[in-house]
């Protein structure tokens, strides 16, 4: 079981500073004053029926909200009206060969569907990582490169994600970070942060990780690598992140799977609310989201698992 630790660092983007939303995020209540000194905590959201198609229509009076327990108010509904930052990251071991040339073709395509204002950065890995595309909204630039990479090597995915997410973290403060990983999902390098470490990263940068499943040939691997496979669980990540997993064998082709992913990214509902525990202290929150006035037991809710919290200057570690 993946348990979030309280966070030593000085602070957490995913408590989204309110004077950066007034003017992009509208109030859906007035019964409550808005407090200047409280941060607006943001959390997407997506619904599925029991056959996994997303479910559309829900308004703000369907959804509860709890955090560690108690129950937040809604005070901020959306779809897709908040800018997205998409960090792109390239598995190169030999398995992401065949799917290269397609994938450019399905990055060209897809990417296309989200938002002009939307920005997409290019990572690739092996045993190390690369970042090829800086955050940028010119979609084209992203697909041109992927034409110019060739695979081989290790698969760090554990350090490819931490080094995604931590530069969504600084890159893009106030949009909604999102991690598409493109691989077979089987890591094999020794030195690399383990799961609980990236998923703390991936929590600390409000970065939701989603996974393009690529068929992998991996018989070969020894019983160390074998072992090693095991550390870095995608699907525990992406469960605990409020992503997803695409798998594209079973959706038929890569771009495909791209498709749905970047329509699921479209349809999410974003909330936010102004917690009750107001306490700077960089602890870890646990957010709960339920549905009201639906058939629950049918319909599947995918949000983060929590955040953590914002620490206040006089008690940042280091610092007088």
């Amino acid at each position: 079981m993946l348990r979030a630790q309280p966070s030593r660092r000085s602070h957490a983007v995913l408590v989204i500073p309110l004077v950066v939303l007034l003017t992009a995020l509208p109030v859906i209540s007035a019964q409550q004053p808005i407090r200047v000194d409280v941060n607006l905590v943001l959390v997407e959201v997506t619904v599925r029926d029991h056959r996994g198609q997303v479910v559309g229509g829900l308004k703000p009076e369907n959804f509860q909200i709890f955090e560690d327990g108690v129950e937040q108010q809604v005070m901020h509904f959306s779809q897709d009206q908040l800018p997205l930052a998409v960090a792109l990251v390239v598995d190169l071991s030999s398995s992401i060969e065949p799917f290269l040339r397609p994938l450019r073709y399905a990055t060209l395509t897809a990417l296309k569907a989200l938002k002009a204002e939307d920005a997409v950065a290019l990572f690739t890995f092996a045993e190390r990582v690369t970042r090829r595309v800086a955050l940028t909204r010119d979609k084209t630039a992203v697909s041109e490169q992927i034409e110019l990479i060739t695979a081989g090597g290790g698969t760090n995915i554990s350090g490819a994600v931490l080094e995604a997410a931590e530069y969504l973290k600084q890159e893009a403060p106030s949009a909604r970070r999102v991690i598409v990983l493109v691989s077979d999902n089987v890591h094999t390098t020794l030195a690399a942060p383990s799961l609980d470490h990236v998923v703390t990263a991936a929590l600390e940068a409000d970065a939701s990780v989603y996974s393009l499943k690529v068929p992998g040939n991996n018989r070969g691997l020894g019983f160390a690598a074998a072992t090693l496979a095991t550390r870095v669980n995608v699907n525990r990540l992406a469960e605990a992140t409020g992503g997803e997993v695409f798998d594209v064998e079973k959706t038929g082709s890569l771009y495909l799977a791209f498709e749905r992913l970047i329509e699921r990214l479209k349809t999410r509902y974003t909330l936010g609310y102004y917690p009750k525990n107001t306490a700077l202290d960089g602890g870890f929150r646990k957010i709960e989201v339920r549905l009201r006035n639906h058939d629950r037991g049918r319909l599947r809710v995918l949000a983060k698992r929590g955040y953590y919290a914002p620490v206040a200057a006089a008690v940042r570690p280091g610092r007088p």
